[in-house]
């Protein structure tokens, strides 16, 4: 992400919040404030508004979100620029775990990316295996926009190229750098496929003339972990903020308002809560 600083990651998030609307937490006070590093799909999804003035209420502790890639995440807290991580590219954090700079890693939830195409599914993938959909796609030469960021989702994307034996190179290929929600606008203007966390689609696809192509295969299982960052990584870093905010996310509250959101607007989860389990029971 390039953040030069603990400063200006705090500015970011200050600003992110004023974008979305949430309103500013009330009564605690600046030493007791932490930054959460996350990838898109918890803010573009909503999940964020609802859960963090909860986060505060029940705490004390305000939360000041950016939300980027999983990997520009990864890398916030790395260096020490975030106290906790809420990410989504399992090979990335194992890698970050490696490091010696975080304490606990917990599953928090699970949801799946999904295939998202024009209705008339011009390379006719609805029915096949998600790793023959993809290179369906290339040999077809049918227009796919990629987010092309490095974040989770696109980890995924590159891994479902691996798997089609498929290196996506020419003038159907396109990567945005850009997050969630942006990239799915651009594959709606271009009539084009992309792959997308369930959440953030089902959450903007009033907007979009995007539909679900193929979805199901155990490889589009998506995987949230929460991580605490420690001052290893820096010495600005706040562990007891982290350990809070851990304690709560994997929580009962917080579970369950996990596992309801989404249910009045879309008649079904975003998310299913997952704390206590691990990613072996999830197949993952």
């Amino acid at each position: 992400m390039g953040v030069p600083s603990r400063v200006a990651a705090v500015l970011a998030g200050l600003l992110l919040l004023v974008g979305c609307g949430a309103p500013p937490a009330a009564g605690p006070s600046a030493e007791r404030s932490l930054i959460l590093a996350t990838t898109t799909s918890t803010q573009d999804s909503g999940l964020l508004d609802v859960l963090l003035p909860a986060m505060t209420e029940d705490t004390g502790w305000a939360v000041k979100p950016i939300a980027v890639g999983s990997g520009a995440a990864i890398e916030m807290g790395r260096r020490g620029e975030a106290d906790v991580l809420l990410v989504h590219s399992p090979a990335a954090e194992e890698e970050l775990v490696a490091t010696g700079v975080t304490g606990r890693r917990l599953l928090v939830m699970h949801n799946d990316f999904v295939l998202v195409g024009p209705a008339t599914d011009p390379a006719g993938i609805r029915e096949l295996p998600v790793a023959e959909a993809m290179a369906t796609i290339a040999r077809s030469g049918s227009a796919f926009v990629s987010r092309g960021d490095e974040s989770g989702t696109h980890a995924r994307e590159k891994q479902l190229w691996e798997a089609a034996g498929v290196d996506p190179d020419g003038v159907w290929y396109r990567s945005t750098g850009q997050g969630m929600g942006a990239t799915l606008r651009v594959a709606d203007e271009a009539g084009a496929y992309t792959l997308s966390d369930r959440a953030t689609f089902l959450a903007q696809r009033d907007g979009l003339r995007l539909q679900i192509v193929n979805s199901g295969d155990a490889r589009l299982l998506n995987i949230y972990h929460v991580i605490e960052i420690t001052p290893a990584a820096g010495e600005r870093v706040q562990p007891e903020g982290a350990a809070a905010f851990v304690d709560w996310i994997v929580g009962p509250r917080a579970q369950q308002m996990i596992g309801e959101f989404g249910t009045t607007e879309f008649g079904e989860p975003l998310f299913t809560p997952d704390a206590g389990k691990t990613a072996e029971q999830l197949g993952g």
